[in-house]
């Protein structure tokens, strides 16, 4: 593993979300009909800065709505928050209110962060309103399929609402527990190894440490760990290789040192194993859902040519295997790296 930094294109376009998506969305139960739209957030007249608990800009920001808004946006998100839970149940939302509204300007969909509390006891949930990104979407698709994580999201036109994703920041977990007595340093090398496995795989990239979470379960005998991206907006995207590969970013510099310290060689290619391993039983279980989704996705104007042109040589060189070089679109690529990795897995 090396320390480099990656450079990434922050003028990544917002890929509009196709009729064919949509369709695919329906089928899996995606799609919904929401009370309020991404546009109707975007009625504020002004907003404030946010600070974080040090004094220090958290680039999210207070947005003040008029008065006589106030009242239906807030109705209006309740009732995206029961269909993002229970399927519409608006009994589950009966005692809650809306806390919170923050916007951010920093990434390429401008979330909405949407805190709503439970009057009776103060239990708090946090979900999102953002532009719908056809790429995110894949993204979203992608881990659901592929990871061992599982993501809630419901897109209706050009909104994505998508549900919290709870861990501790990888940024802050480096500053603040990454060498905890009582933590076990060799299952969190172990994680960072799976995961950055899972992410050339699947081609998910930026995944530089603010944009994914560490997740802790204790259990009986030890502690478990557990990354999880919480960002997909580079969703096979770019063309160099190495925006694929957490390894190379700058800001997850810890969690390499930690695995060369921790593991052999050896040791990671039985880690690389075990995560293709669980990728095909995974690919076995949904063929039919990643058929259809690669059925869609393969149509697509998702990157550029140039990118394409410059992964599928990055992939052919990194893999040492020319097929790379017949892919015509990132699908493809996708595909090949699953072909692969079934034919080097003996189940």
């Amino acid at each position: 593993m090396e320390d480099q930094d990656v450079k990434i294109s922050r003028k990544k376009p917002i890929f509009p979300v196709t009729p064919a998506l949509q369709k695919y969305l329906r089928h899996y139960q995606r799609d919904a009909k929401l009370p309020i739209k991404y546009s109707d957030l975007m009625q504020f007249t002004e907003a404030y800065p946010i600070m974080d608990k040090f004094g220090k800009d958290s680039l999210w920001e207070g947005p003040i709505y008029p008065q006589d808004l106030i009242e239906s946006i807030h109705n209006g998100l309740k009732v995206v928050y029961a269909n993002l839970k229970a399927s519409g149940n608006l009994r589950i939302v009966q005692h809650k209110f809306i806390d919170k509204i923050e916007y951010c300007t920093f990434g390429n969909t401008h979330p909405f962060r949407i805190r709503i509390v439970n009057r009776l006891n103060d239990v708090y949930d946090y979900f999102y309103v953002k532009k719908a990104d056809a790429s995110r979407i894949y993204g979203l698709e992608m881990e659901e399929i592929l990871s061992p994580n599982q993501v809630n999201y419901l897109v209706d036109g050009d909104t994505l609402i998508e549900e919290h994703i709870a861990g501790i920041p990888g940024d802050v977990f480096t500053k603040s527990q990454l060498y905890t007595p009582g933590f076990n340093p060799t299952r969190i090398a172990k994680e960072f190894v799976k995961f950055n496995e899972r992410c050339l795989i699947m081609l998910l990239g930026d995944m530089r440490a603010y944009n994914f979470v560490v997740q802790i379960t204790p259990d009986f005998d030890d502690i478990q760990f557990r990354i999880r991206a919480i960002d997909f907006d580079q969703q096979f995207f770019e063309g160099n290789l190495k925006v694929y590969l957490p390894q190379f970013f700058k800001e997850n510099l810890p969690y390499v040192k930690m695995s060369m310290e921790q593991l052999t060689e050896k040791t990671v290619l039985q880690y690389q194993q075990e995560e293709k391993s669980s990728i095909v039983h995974r690919v076995r279980s949904e063929r039919h859902r990643l058929t259809d989704l690669r059925d869609v996705s393969s149509k697509e104007e998702l990157t550029t040519p140039e990118n394409i042109a410059i992964l599928k040589q990055g992939m052919s060189d990194y893999f040492k295997d020319s097929n790379y070089l017949r892919c015509k679109n990132m699908t493809d690529i996708i595909e090949l790296n699953i072909k692969n990795i079934i034919r080097q897995v003996k189940l």
